[in-house]
């Protein structure tokens, strides 16, 4: 006749420190497998203004981990072997191709495989649950697909130069817009790749995510406003940034557009972002609170 603690997981008798030294050879295979990866993109695609939001990414994921390290120390609940291993699994071939093949996007993508296997694995459904957003994070961290860079850049400057005209003009300024070229005075702008905002969306949506994790709302339809809202913000942001550069440069010179304070704007940029999400869930909050 067994005792009522014999139904008990073997590793509910492990005390925490002996739990942690079993995540050691985790800790140490991710180690080999995504230190040089990182160190690598640090010295190579990190220095892009494309990729320089990656390494604040990985930091933010790495924070969460360890903000939620009490849920490695807990009993492993039921193990997930087949989804575990298959997501093991599918995320080492990723690796290997990516690392054979140079295609960076498949090193980093791979990162989310492992590391959700490994959860599933010793953790089962509770640990993935304990580590949904920084899995999720991670998404941000994959580079765009240069095919699809192409095929939404040109659009949004062309958007972004006709809603700066758009605004300006009524209000007296002598502009005028040639394709994604903005005349004002004796100046001419080019709406450059850069000043499409593409990029500054991918990166404003990573802080957008954040910003509504952090504030932990427990309304389904506050969260869905929020999350529909991310995108049209950080649009709106770098529209902003983009109608200040040209007020600059029509009031200050081509020298103050395109120097101190085309490398300023981008402050500018994510402090009118982070405006606008803090302002639209304060009036949620006040609204559907109601």
């Amino acid at each position: 006749m067994s005792s009522p603690s014999s139904d008990r997981p073997v590793s509910a008798s492990l005390s925490p420190q002996t739990i942690a030294i079993s995540w050691l050879p985790v800790a140490f295979g991710l180690l080999v497998l995504y230190l040089p990866v990182f160190i690598e993109f640090g010295r190579t695609i990190w220095l892009t203004e494309d990729q320089a939001h990656a390494p604040i990414i990985l930091a933010v994921s790495a924070w969460v981990f360890w903000r939620k390290r009490h849920a490695f120390l807990k009993a492993d609940s039921p193990s997930l072997p087949v989804p575990g291993y298959s997501s093991l699994i599918f995320g080492l071939l990723l690796y290997v191709v990516g690392r054979s093949q140079s295609v960076v996007m498949f090193e980093t993508a791979s990162l989310i495989f492992v590391l959700a296997g490994v959860l599933l694995i010793r953790k089962g459904v509770e640990g993935f649950r304990a580590f949904w957003f920084p899995l999720l994070y991670l998404v941000f961290l994959i580079p765009l697909p240069g095919r699809l860079i192409e095929l939404l850049t040109a659009p949004l400057k062309i958007w972004n130069s006709r809603i700066v005209e758009a605004v300006l003009y009524p209000l007296g300024l002598p502009i005028a817009r040639d394709g994604v070229t903005l005349s004002i005075g004796p100046y001419q702008l080019l709406v450059s790749d850069a000043c499409s905002g593409l990029h500054s969306m991918f990166s404003l949506s990573a802080l957008g995510f954040l910003y509504m994790y952090i504030a932990g709302r427990k309304s389904r339809l506050h969260n869905g406003i929020m999350l529909a809202s991310i995108l049209p913000i950080a649009m709106a942001a770098n529209i902003v940034r983009v109608m200040l550069l040209v007020l600059i440069t029509y009031y200050l010179g081509d020298e103050a557009g395109q120097g101190f304070m085309h490398g300023m704007s981008g402050i500018v940029l994510l402090l009118v972002a982070l405006s606008g999400f803090l302002l639209l869930d304060g009036l949620l909050a006040r609204v559907i609170g109601r």
